[in-house]
């Protein structure tokens, strides 16, 4: 078994944000290995996300891009539960990132359940590859396309502790 250093769990709190006695608690169990380290975290994180998101989320902020030359706009409006947490940098970056997301890719339904069947149908595409191109929460990341918008929730859940859900979003284009 590898000895934990202070190096090591000072790097692992700083790249998950992980506390301190579990940075530790992890190393130990992972025999010092930080990328596995990072996957076991990334995994309780997601399994505590899972358990948050069905608390009711009421606060939160309504975060608007407009793209250089101002003839495309997008507004998203991501919600959480406290007031505090939609004051913090991570929630106001995710939310920036959400917004540059819609104004990139104009999903036009937020989850798979608001699909109707023939909006499937006339666009010819299977459903998995409408899913992936029209609904937000199912669509690749435009900053980083090996995670998709859902996962993204689910980390941002886990990193800042409350339910976060976008509720709704829209886009304009000059002559749309």
């Amino acid at each position: 078994m590898a000895a934990v250093t202070t190096a090591m769990v000072k790097e692992l709190r700083e790249r998950t944000g992980a506390g301190i006695k579990e940075c530790k608690d992890i190393l130990s169990q992972t025999d010092g290995d930080i990328a596995q380290a990072i996957e076991v975290l990334r995994q309780k994180g997601i399994q505590a996300a899972e358990k948050k998101q069905s608390r009711e989320a009421r606060d939160g902020r309504i975060e608007v891009y407009v793209h250089p030359g101002s003839r495309l706009v997008a507004m998203v409006e991501v919600n959480c539960e406290t007031d505090f947490v939609a004051r913090t940098d991570g929630f106001i970056a995710l939310s920036r990132d959400l917004a540059l997301h819609v104004a990139a890719t104009n999903p036009g339904y937020l989850d798979v359940d608001e699909v109707p069947p023939e909006a499937i149908e006339a666009s010819g595409l299977s459903a998995e590859d409408f899913y992936e191109q029209r609904v937000l929460l199912r669509q690749p990341f435009v900053k980083d396309g090996r995670t998709i918008i859902q996962d993204k929730m689910k980390e941002a859940i886990a990193r800042l502790g409350e339910n976060v859900v976008v509720r709704r979003f829209t886009r304009y284009e000059v002559g749309d």
